[in-house]
């Protein structure tokens, strides 16, 4: 019996998610996320942005040049939905 990781493979998950974007293939990129998921990013050039999905779709954006409120607000929505 082969003994498979029940983790993902980030790697291949993380590649799966750059190729649907380049693609502009949304359907494909929202497929990788937990469609109750609570995602954050910072774009490098200090600007903040937080979205909360439900069933695959987004219900809360929160962007902002305050790093420190747009990762709080993230975390009081995650909270929230328990």
């Amino acid at each position: 019996m082969s003994e498979e990781s029940a983790t993902p493979d980030l790697v291949e998950l993380t590649r799966q998610g750059i190729d649907a974007g380049n693609r502009r293939d949304l359907d494909a990129v929202m497929s990788l996320y937990a469609p109750d998921a609570v995602s954050e990013s910072l774009d490098g050039l200090g600007f903040a942005w937080a979205i909360t999905w439900e069933h695959g779709l987004a219900v809360h954006y929160i962007a902002g040049m305050d790093i420190d409120a747009v990762r709080a607000a993230a975390e009081r929505l995650a909270e929230e939905r328990g």
